[in-house]
């Protein structure tokens, strides 16, 4: 399983972390695996280039692990954000729980 956490403060993002994989199909077959993938490398691609928003990310293997935002969001980035979490919301309709889990976590 897929397992997602997004922390906010104060209804602001303030990092994203994720990990596992879906165990939908084999392995080049796993839709839910790409979809994740595609959703979550599209996101940070976006936050870099049509944001000034400074993040750190962790990345290991090829993977994106997680990031952290150093400083107060523009509304683009959040907007960013909520879509992410949109999409992945979906998939987790789509395909169940026992595939991907994604968590809001507000301080």
């Amino acid at each position: 399983m897929i397992n997602v956490q997004a922390k906010k403060e104060n209804g602001h993002y303030k990092s994203f972390h994720i990990n596992g994989h879906a165990m939908y199909a084999e392995a080049g077959s796993d839709i839910v695996c790409a979809a994740v993938s595609a959703l979550v490398i599209n996101t940070i691609n976006s936050i870099e280039e049509f944001t000034d928003d400074p993040f750190t990310c962790d990345c290991r293997d090829g993977m994106i692990e997680s990031w952290e935002f150093t400083n107060d969001l523009s509304a683009a980035t959040e907007l960013l954000m909520d879509s992410l979490m949109l999409g992945l919301t979906n998939i987790v309709e789509a395909y169940g729980e026992e595939y991907l889990k994604v968590e809001m976590v507000e301080k």
